[in-house]
This record gives C-alpha cells, sequence and structure tokens, in this order.
C-alpha cells in the first residue's frame, strides 16, 4: 500500500516537474524567436543595403571616367539632396547612426521609451539608405556600416514592437544592443568583432544579461549573408610572415600619429556641427553651404592628382595592402577632410571605412618613409587602421578584432592591440570623449528640448481650451 502511494506520489511530482521545465522551455523559445527573425531580416537587408552602396560608388565612378568635370555637377546635387531628404523625412537618420543606438540603450527606460521611436523605425531605414547611397554617388566619402548598424538595430525593434500582447515580453534594450552587434557582423562579416562592439561601446551591463540573445542574433545574421553574398574577407589577407618585433617601433609611431589626427578630425567634426547648428540659420545658408563643401570636394578630386578624396577608401586598403601600392604623403589628410566634410553634410554615411581608408593611407606614408619591406608596411598599415579607427570610436578592442577578422591575420593580435590602447591614450590628450559620445549627448538634449516644447504646446492648448469653454458656459 506504501509503494503504490509512493509511486502515485512521485509520479504527480515529475509530471509537475515536467510541465514547469516544459513551461520554462517554451517562455524561452518564444522569447528567441524574435531575436531569430530580427537577426535573418538583418543579415537580407545588410547585404542588399551592400550592394545597392556598391553600386552607387561603381557609378560614380563610371560615370567620372573620361568625363572628371561631371564630378562638380554630381557632388553639389548629391550633397544637397541627401541631406533634404534627412532634414524632411527623418531627421535622426543622419550621420552614422551609432550615436543614435547610444542614445537609444541610454533611454530604454519606461519613462523615456517614446523617445526611442525618433531614433529607430522604418522610416529610419528607407531614409537611411537612400540618403546614404545618393551621397556615396554624389562623391561622399562615408562608409555603410555605422548606417547599417541603425537599420539593425531599426528591425530589431519593429519586431519587438509588433509582438502580440499575449507574447512574453523582451527585452527592448537587449533587441536594440543585439541588432547593433548583429548589424556590424553583417556589414563586415566580423562576428566577434560585432559581439565585442556590443560589450565595449553599447552597454555597461554585465553580459550574462543578455548574451544568449546576443550570439543568437550575431551568429544568424552573420549566416544569413553569409548565404547570400558568400563567404568573404572585407580585405583579402595580407601577407605578413616572417615580422620581428623591430616593427614595433613603426607600429607606436603611427598609432601616436593616427591617436592625434583622428582625434582631431572628431574635433572638426563637431565644430562644423556646432557652426551650422549655431550660424547657419535657415535652409538657404543651409544648401549654400553644403554647395561650398561639395564644390571644394569636386576641387580636389579635380585639380590635384591622386588625393583619393572620394568614396568610401575601401580600394585604399586593398591596394596599399595587396599590391605595396604606397600614396602620396597628403592622401590620409585629403581622405580626414573628405570624410570630415561629407559626415557633417546632414546626409545619411558613416564613418568606419573612411577611418580605416585614412588609417591605411597613413600607415602606407609612413612605411614608404621608413623604407619599410612589403611585409613590415602591411603590418604598419594594419595597424594605422585600428589606431585611427580607435582615436574615433575610442573602442580599441572593437577596432582590433574588426581588423584582424577583416584580414584573418590572428598572429598579428599583440601588435594591433598595442596600437589600439596606445591610439586611445594619444587621443584623450586632445579629447577626453569621443566623437559618437560626443553626438550622443547633442541627440539626447536635442530630444528633450523637443519633448518639452511638445508639453509646454500641450498644456497652452488645453488651458486655451478650459478658458473657451468657460466663455461659452458663461
Amino acid at each position: 500500500m506504501q509503494t503504490v502511494i509512493l509511486q502515485k506520489i512521485r509520479y504527480k511530482l515529475k509530471h509537475s516537474f515536467d510541465s514547469i521545465q516544459n513551461e520554462r522551455l517554451k517562455n524561452n523559445l518564444l522569447q528567441a524567436i524574435p531575436f531569430w527573425v530580427s537577426a535573418i531580416l538583418t543579415g537580407f537587408a545588410a547585404v542588399m543595403y551592400a550592394k545597392a552602396f556598391a553600386y552607387a560608388e561603381d557609378g560614380l565612378f563610371w560615370v567620372l571616367e573620361g568625363r572628371k568635370w561631371m564630378i562638380f555637377i554630381l557632388a553639389p546635387i548629391g550633397f544637397v539632396l541627401s541631406w533634404w531628404l534627412v532634414k524632411k523625412y527623418a531627421p535622426y537618420s543622419k550621420g552614422s547612426g551609432i550615436p543614435q543606438i547610444m542614445a537609444a540603450v541610454e533611454l530604454s527606460v519606461p519613462k523615456e521609451r517614446r523617445k526611442i521611436k525618433s531614433l529607430l523605425g522604418l522610416r529610419i531605414i528607407v531614409v537611411k539608405v537612400i540618403s546614404s547611397v545618393i551621397l556615396a554617388f554624389g562623391g561622399g566619402a562615408i562608409g555603410r556600416e555605422g548606417p547599417t548598424i541603425q537599420i539593425s538595430s531599426s528591425i530589431f525593434k519593429f519586431i519587438n514592437q509588433i509582438l502580440p500582447k499575449w507574447w512574453p515580453k523582451v527585452s527592448n534594450k537587449n533587441m536594440i544592443m543585439t541588432g547593433a552587434a548583429a548589424g556590424l557582423s553583417a556589414a563586415f562579416n566580423t562576428p566577434i568583432g560585432g559581439i565585442v562592439f556590443a560589450i565595449e561601446e553599447l552597454t555597461k551591463t554585465h553580459m550574462s544579461y543578455f548574451k544568449t540573445a546576443l550570439f543568437a542574433g550575431v551568429i544568424i545574421s552573420g549566416l544569413t549573408a553569409q548565404f547570400l553574398a558568400g563567404p568573404y574577407l572585407y580585405i583579402d589577407s595580407p601577407r605578413i610572415e616572417g615580422i620581428g618585433y623591430a616593427v614595433v617601433w613603426p607600429v607606436l609611431l603611427i598609432s601616436f600619429f593616427c591617436g592625434i589626427t583622428s582625434s582631431y578630425s572628431s574635433k572638426l567634426m563637431l565644430g562644423i556641427n556646432r557652426f551650422r547648428k549655431t550660424k547657419l540659420k535657415n535652409d538657404f545658408q543651409q544648401v549654400l553651404f553644403l554647395v561650398c563643401i561639395a564644390t571644394f570636394i569636386a576641387s580636389c578630386y579635380y585639380f590635384i592628382y591622386d588625393c583619393q578624396i572620394l568614396g568610401s577608401g575601401k580600394e585604399i586598403m586593398t591596394t596599399s595592402l595587396n599590391k605595396h601600392f604606397y600614396y602620396e604623403w597628403y592622401t590620409p589628410f585629403f581622405r580626414m577632410i573628405g570624410s570630415a566634410l561629407s559626415f557633417t553634410s546632414g546626409g545619411a554615411g558613416g564613418v568606419f571605412a573612411p577611418a580605416l581608408s585614412a588609417g591605411a593611407s597613413s600607415g602606407a606614408t609612413l612605411s614608404q618613409l621608413m623604407y619599410l619591406s612589403p611585409r613590415e608596411a602591411n603590418v604598419v598599415i594594419l595597424a594605422g587602421m585600428v589606431a585611427f579607427l580607435t582615436g574615433i570610436t575610442r573602442a580599441p578592442f572593437t577596432s582590433t578584432m574588426l581588423v584582424l577578422e577583416m584580414t584573418h591575420q590572428d598572429s598579428l593580435i599583440f601588435f594591433l592591440m598595442l596600437a589600439g590602447i596606445f591610439s586611445s591614450l594619444v587621443g584623450h590628450i586632445v579629447s577626453k570623449h569621443s566623437l559618437y559620445e560626443e553626438l550622443k549627448i547633442g541627440y539626447m538634449e536635442e530630444l528633450e528640448e523637443q519633448y518639452e516644447d511638445r508639453t509646454l504646446k500641450r498644456k497652452v492648448n488645453l488651458s486655451d481650451l478650459v478658458k473657451s469653454n468657460q466663455e461659452i458656459s458663461k
């Protein structure tokens, strides 16, 4: 009798335990599905966007081949049209999108969540793609990687937004951060770089709270992108065998140079933004300014041989690393100027690829001056890429992992980490905060002012309505 009773008790306990486990499994699965769906869509969107961006760049140089004078028409039209689209339809789609993501992560609390609608959404995606493609066709020195990150986070946020009410709640903050990491992974084909970026740049939270979703999002988006575009390296693997430790000194030298110049480039971009915001009061002045900077970029391309001021600069990275093509000493400075003017034009476009190309051309120039061997030059060029990107982002580990995964040069990890950390330390001499951090603060202040103005208008309208009702009642 006791045996039968014990068996029944065990059966009921086991049945109850299995029910709890199944419920947990069901809940975890339902929470994971939005991340998986968003990651697949992100991989598809990243590949389609990359193709559109490449067509724009190739189309620009096809038009200019034998007709260099056309740049004086394409550049002003491209800069003005790109800015107008952003201003009219989605003001927070301008620039790279990474400062907007950083602001959205900080605003992912219940009382501030409504502000995120201005930073992420379907309209942001459409305007971001069209504006950046137009700017690229107009000769803007911009990249597609930062915009891909904002596009990806917008996709993740949208999927989270349309979930039915009965669906288990998914953290909006985790969705946004996972979207950013997945976007970077799909854009560069660098999954580890995407994970490190999310941890280093976007959040101070311990990653145990969202590590499963983060890893899954990065892997699925990367696999989707590879399925559509095929496995590829962003930059073909350069030869670096037989490198000795003597190359440390050129690495430190290029890291110092890139740390200083990238930080001053950031200050230049912030200064141009402040000038446009405070001094240019109407649309006519804004358009006139854009025509002037577009004409300047066009003039540099037309009159100065090999200034390499147009486009994202990916060709500079590949030719300097694999063809040992050395650029003129002024090429890095034109890359910096072109990127700064294009980034602050008010259109959509990122600075990742232009920053990497500025670092690559700087490394190639220094290698030429120091008469380094081709393999030593490759190390210095890669170090320059890490150092310049670090100076912009102040994220040395993200920069290191991106360049390592782009080239599959794992043996250089210590040289590249040294370049990133040294550049970050040098950059703090010029400015304490990164370009993205400064822009994020500006976006958050703008959003706060906008919502204060709206609240004030509602109060005024409400008080007017009360007064009119009182008059009618009298």
